[in-house]
């Protein structure tokens, strides 16, 4: 989801292409040939990339990275349905949706009653496109291929305004990252793009209403 091509400071520190860097730790650790030293390299890209930690987290806090915080809030009152299980067969032990389950521990977090519904009922169902379609208009979807939420996104155009863009080298929301002499032309050419399809739409706008475009 951070794989973004310039260095980062999003969920926590990061060089450009984390992933990339990981790679190379595991192919060449520094602390022993060993696997656990090969993931500890790994891992020391994402927790101490900088080298200023003295120790990973801090037993005193819940989130030392900065990965839940809000989000948990927002998974709890908006967004349930984003929840997931985990099957047999992965990397982590197995671990069932259940619902009832969820639902408890959002009331016993958050104090309010979960919205198990609210995506369907405030933007219309399930099948987005034919909803969009009749009710919206100047959208742009821009996803990223490196990021995972990418597979629940608008990957395709939906009308001649609610428009698709797709990188397969992007990362999540990498275009609305502040710019870099670091970016690649790739992310260069998507903020061009974005920023002339909305300034076509500002134009027709004026336009319509008769003021001209200044």
């Amino acid at each position: 989801m951070t794989d973004y091509p310039t260095e980062s400071g999003f969920l926590t520190p990061l060089p450009a292409y984390p992933v990339k860097s990981m790679c190379r730790a595991i192919d060449h650790p520094t602390s022993g040939k060993d696997t656990i030293a090969r993931i500890k390299d790994a891992m020391m890209v994402y927790y101490n990339h900088t080298g200023h930690a003295d120790c990973l987290g801090d037993a005193e806090e819940n989130d030392p990275y900065g990965m839940f915080d809000g989000w948990d809030w927002q998974a709890c009152t908006e967004m349930i349905l984003m929840s997931y299980g985990i099957r047999n067969g992965s990397v982590l032990p197995p671990e069932p949706f259940n619902m009832t389950d969820l639902l408890d521990g959002c009331r016993a977090s958050t104090g309010l009653p979960p919205r198990p519904y609210w995506i369907p009922e405030e933007f219309g169902g399930f099948d987005i496109a034919h909803v969009l379609k009749r009710t919206a208009s100047n959208i742009v979807f821009f996803n990223g291929l490196r990021d995972p939420w990418s597979s629940g996104g608008v990957l395709k155009s939906i009308s001649k305004s609610i428009i698709a863009l797709v990188e397969p080298k992007g990362s999540h929301h990498v275009d609305l990252r502040f710019s870099s002499k670091d970016d690649p032309d790739w992310l260069k050419k998507v903020r061009v793009k974005e920023a002339r399809i909305v300034a076509h739409w500002l134009s027709q706008y004026y336009t319509d209403e008769g003021m001209g475009h200044k």
